[in-house]
């Protein structure tokens, strides 16, 4: 690869890394933000979950979340006229899982291949945003 070609794949990369990390950071706070929050106001913001279930006196609501990305790495190597390379495909996802107890959020968790090494948690905005104060 040229170096123009190499700084040709960093402008194209670059401004959707910032969203993804920008989505990664909106994730972050809503595992703060919405401690305290009453369930009325996350189905008012996330909509009804796509799951529910009970642990002792804890209600568990689950929300999908994503984008349906899926991202491809390559590698290609070659030398004396013979190329080979390998690839690898995942599609990252969140389950977001909300905690309660009595009708309020005690906590909030993310499940699933949610983002990448600086965009942990990525995945998991686009369900959550709705509910973060602006």
């Amino acid at each position: 690869m040229t170096a123009t070609h190499a700084l040709l794949l960093v402008l194209v990369l670059l401004p959707l890394t910032g969203c993804a990390i920008q989505r990664s950071l909106q994730a972050q706070d809503a595992k703060q933000q919405l401690i305290g929050m009453p369930a009325e106001k996350i189905f008012t913001c996330m909509g009804p979950p796509h799951g529910r279930s009970t642990l002792g006196q804890t209600e568990i609501w689950q929300y999908n979340s994503g984008d349906g990305r899926v991202q491809t790495g390559a590698v290609v190597s070659g030398g004396a006229g013979i190329v080979t390379g390998s690839a690898v495909t995942t599609t990252r996802f969140c389950t977001v899982n909300i905690a309660m107890k009595d009708r309020v959020v005690q906590s909030v968790s993310y499940v699933g291949p949610t983002g990448g090494l600086l965009t942990e948690g990525e995945q998991c905005a686009f369900v959550v945003r709705a509910c973060l104060s602006q």
